[in-house]
């Protein structure tokens, strides 16, 4: 007697059981949310155990949670929390909690970072803004020597303020 193999759907039978389309499967295998198995020709398939966890993260998607807080979700079993009910136990709910947490973290590090690149970047357009600016007035005719003292004396209190800056 030989046991029986459970079914595997092929990518669009599982999409269209869990209706959606196969990029959405696609998408959560990248984001390394399910990994299904293979056939010898390298084609996708899903078990049961897949589509219930597909069903699971379309569930979770539903109810607004958000991709890394899925993943976060999915990494601790569900436990039984009496009268037949499942969900997450109060430590587990507090790993999720500082998981994100250290998350966040780790994104308003990379905000404030963009935000440093960003305001140096700004600072180099405006330095390069003024030099076209320079250009494009000589090109037109106007004197250098007239040119450059404006820019001199623009560059003043530019100097004033920076001194007064690294001076707090």
């Amino acid at each position: 007697m030989s046991a029986a193999k459970p079914a595997l759907l092929t990518i669009r039978d599982a999409a269209e059981r869990l209706q959606v389309t196969p990029r959405t499967l696609k998408y959560y295998e990248e984001r390394g949310l399910v990994t299904p198995s293979r056939s010898e020709g390298r084609y996708r398939l899903y078990s049961e155990q897949d589509l219930d966890l597909f069903a699971r993260i379309l569930r979770l998607r539903s109810l607004g949670f958000s991709l890394q807080g899925i993943v976060e979700m999915l990494k601790r079993p569900m436990e039984t929390l009496g009268e037949g009910r499942t969900g997450f136990s109060a430590s587990s709910l507090r790993e999720i909690e500082a998981a994100l947490s250290q998350q966040i973290e780790s994104v308003d590090a990379r905000i404030a970072a963009v935000r440093r690149e960003l305001k140096e970047a700004q600072a180099v357009r405006s330095e390069l803004a003024s030099d076209l600016d320079y250009l494009r007035r000589r090109i037109a005719g106007e004197s250098k020597e007239a040119l450059l003292q404006e820019r001199m004396a623009a560059r003043k209190p530019r100097r004033a303020k920076n001194a007064g800056d690294a001076g707090e």
